[in-house]
C-alpha cells in the first residue's frame, strides 16, 4: 500500500461523489430522520399551553402570567375574539379579567374569574391553565398557598425517556450509512461498471483502493454522527471523549462496510447481506430501548462495545475515564477484522483478476 495511490483514489472518490444519487442519500438520511423524529416527539415544535387573556381592569395578573415558564401567553383586546379563538383551538383556554377584579380579590367579594377551554386541549394543558389560574389568583389576594408540596422521586433516577433513548439509535443510523453502506456501495458499483479492473491496471493495489474508499466512508459517518448529535443538541461538553467514540465507531461501521463489499459480488448480493447481518450494528439498539430486558445480552453485539460509551457520553455526560475499557475491546474488535478484509480483498482481487 502506498500513501499516493490511497490518496489519488480518495481524490476521485471526492470529485465524482456530488454525481452519486447515494451520496446524498447517506447526506439527506440523518438529517430527514431527526426531523420526523423531532416532530413526532416534540422536541422541535415542542407545544407549550396556550392562554389568551382579556384584561379589562388592569390586574396584575395579566402582567405576572407574563412572567411565568412554559406558558404561551397572548392578550386580546375583547371577549368575542377570546372566545372565537379558543373556539377554534387556536388557544387551548382563556381568562377574563373584569374591571375591579383585584379589588374584590383583596376584599374578599369572591369575584367571578371567567376561564374558557378549548374542546379540543389536551387534558395535561388544562389542568396547568386552571392551576395556574388559581395560584395567581392566590397571589393577588396576598395569601400563601394553605399547603407545601414536598416532591420526591421514587424508582430509578436515571431512567431517561424514550425520546431521548432513541438520540443515539439515529447516531448509529448515520454511522451505519455513511459506513457501511456507502463504502460498500461504492466498492461493489465500481465492480459492476469494471471500472475497479481498469484502476487495479495501474499501480494501483487492492489495499489501495480498500484503505480510500474505507477513508472516505469513515470521513462520512464521522461527520454525519456529528451532525446527527447536534441537530438533536446532544454534543455535551466532553467533545475529547465523545470523538474518540465516534472514531471507533465508524472505524468499526467501515470495517464491516469492507467485509460486505468484498464478499458480495454484485448490487444484489450486497443488499441481502446488508438487510441480514447488519443487526451486528443495531442489535443493542433493542436493549437500550427496552430497558428491562436482560442487559447483558446486548454485550454479545460486536457494536454494543461503542454504542454504550456514544450513550453514556452524549446523555449520561460519562468521561473518557469511564468507557476507556468498552472502546478498547471495540477496538481491539476492529484490529481482529483486518485479516479478514485482507483475506476477503485478495480473493476479490482474484476474481477480479479472471472474470
Amino acid at each position: 500500500m502506498t500513501l499516493r495511490c490511497v490518496f489519488a483514489v480518495l481524490r476521485k472518490d471526492v470529485a465524482m461523489s456530488p454525481r452519486s444519487s447515494v451520496f446524498f442519500f447517506v447526506l439527506a438520511l440523518p438529517v430527514v430522520m431527526t426531523l420526523l423524529f423531532q416532530l413526532v416527539f416534540g422536541s422541535l415544535f415542542e407545544s407549550k399551553p396556550r392562554l389568551g387573556v382579556v384584561d379589562r381592569g388592569k390586574s396584575q395578573i395579566s402582567s405576572a402570567v407574563h412572567e411565568m415558564d412554559g406558558i404561551e401567553v397572548t392578550v386580546l383586546d375583547d371577549a368575542e375574539t377570546l372566545m372565537s379563538r379558543v373556539e377554534s383551538h387556536d388557544l387551548d383556554a382563556g381568562i377574563i379579567l373584569e374591571p375591579g377584579f383585584d379589588d374584590a380579590v383583596m376584599n374578599g367579594s369572591q369575584p367571578e374569574l371567567g376561564f374558557y377551554i378549548s374542546g379540543q386541549s389536551l387534558a395535561s394543558d388544562r389542568i396547568i391553565l386552571m392551576v395556574t389560574a388559581v395560584d395567581l389568583a392566590r397571589g393577588v389576594e396576598g395569601n400563601a398557598s394553605p399547603v407545601e408540596v414536598v416532591v420526591t422521586t421514587i424508582g430509578n433516577t436515571e431512567q431517561l425517556p424514550i425520546a431521548d433513548r432513541l438520540i443515539p439509535m439515529l447516531v448509529l443510523y448515520a454511522i451505519i450509512i455513511g459506513g457501511v453502506f456507502a463504502t460498500a456501495f461504492n466498492i461493489v458499483q465500481e465492480r459492476e461498471s469494471r471500472t475497479l479492473t481498469a484502476l487495479l491496471v495501474s499501480p494501483v493495489q487492492m489495499t489501495d483502493v480498500l484503505s480510500a474508499k474505507g477513508l472516505f466512508g469513515f470521513l462520512l459517518a464521522l461527520v454525519m454522527a456529528f451532525v446527527t448529535l447536534g441537530l438533536n443538541g446532544v454534543l455535551g461538553a466532553n467533545y475529547a471523549a465523545l470523538l474518540v467514540t465516534l472514531i471507533v465507531a465508524a472505524l468499526m461501521s467501515v470495517e464491516l462496510g469492507l467485509i460486505f463489499a468484498t464478499a458480495s459480488k454484485d448490487i444484489k448480493t450486497l443488499y441481502t447481506l446488508v438487510k441480514t447481518l447488519n443487526i451486528i450494528l443495531f442489535g443493542p439498539v433493542f436493549f437500550y430501548l427496552f430497558p428491562s430486558w436482560p442487559q447483558w445480552i446486548a454485550k454479545l453485539f460486536p457494536s454494543y462495545w461503542f454504542f454504550d460509551p456514544m450513550f453514556e457520553i452524549s446523555l449520561k455526560g460519562a468521561g473518557l475515564a469511564d468507557v476507556w475499557h468498552d472502546l478498547l475491546i471495540a477496538y481491539i474488535i476492529c484490529v481482529a477484522a483486518l485479516p479478514v478484509i485482507g483475506l476477503l480483498g485478495r480473493r476479490m482481487e482474484r476474481s477480479l483478476a479472471f472474470s
